[in-house]
């Protein structure tokens, strides 16, 4: 699954899990009120930027794709309880998704913000806690192909779940090489700060599941899956 491809496929989703005005009644500052670094919050509290639409719908896809991979992590944790899948999802993801969420809670109170001219049905998800969302459940049809797809790749076997993981990571870092060249480019630097917090996050969770892969028996890790995905130069932050 090439980087492009899973953009691709979001995009086409914009609002799949942040554009909706349903859901739940709790507010998103409830929502990310523990769960995010300081810095982070102060991102989120600082004024707003101007964004072009490229930078706006580069919000949206990034909230399906975090959620993407929380939900998938999810299941596969669920056939083969290893660690590596909860401990990412409910510490990793979870916090992705609650940023990216209260980012685009930020810029979709302004009134002059059209997140997309893609005319979709939403799923109402822009104020509803995480554990609250259907997992697995999309309404746009190439992300539902997409989640299925990963799912069914991951439960051949345990070795093929954490590649997944692998794949998902390389994905998610080679997404947001690109949108935060953009979000600099635009001066955005609470998006800047955020983006740069979730990429941290994948450089440890694609080492994870490196690690995992090797205990496995599979000497080169990530690497075993070729080149695309095999990122020595990949910091491994603490």
């Amino acid at each position: 699954m090439k980087s492009s491809l899973l953009k691709s496929l979001l995009v086409s989703g914009l609002v799949l899990s942040i554009m909706g005005c349903g859901g739940s009644s709790s507010t998103i500052e409830e929502i990310v009120a523990s769960d995010l670094p300081a810095e982070i919050t102060d991102a989120l509290d600082s004024p707003k930027s101007n964004l072009s639409q490229d930078l706006m719908n580069t919000l949206a896809y990034m909230g399906n794709e975090e959620r993407l991979a929380y939900d998938v992590y999810n299941a596969l944790y669920d056939q083969y309880g290893t660690e590596q899948f909860t401990k990412i999802a409910t510490n990793g993801e979870h916090q992705h998704i609650t940023a990216v969420q209260e980012l685009i809670q930020k810029y979709k109170l302004s009134d002059d913000v059209n997140f997309t001219n893609i005319d979709l049905p939403a799923l109402g998800y822009i104020n509803t806690p995480i554990e609250e969302m259907d997992a697995g459940i999309y309404d746009i049809a190439a992300i539902q192909t997409l989640y299925d797809d990963l799912v069914a790749q991951g439960s051949a076997s345990e070795i093929e779940a954490l590649k997944v993981g692998c794949i998902i990571e390389v994905v998610d870092v080679n997404d947001l090489n690109r949108d935060i060249a953009l979000a600099e480019s635009e001066g955005a630097t609470d998006i800047v700060t955020v983006f740069s917090f979730l990429r941290d996050g994948s450089y440890n969770h694609y080492w994870s599941f490196d690690k995992g892969l090797k205990n496995q028996g599979i000497a080169e890790g990530c690497c075993s899956l070729g080149s695309e995905y095999c990122h020595p130069e990949y910091p491994n932050i603490k």
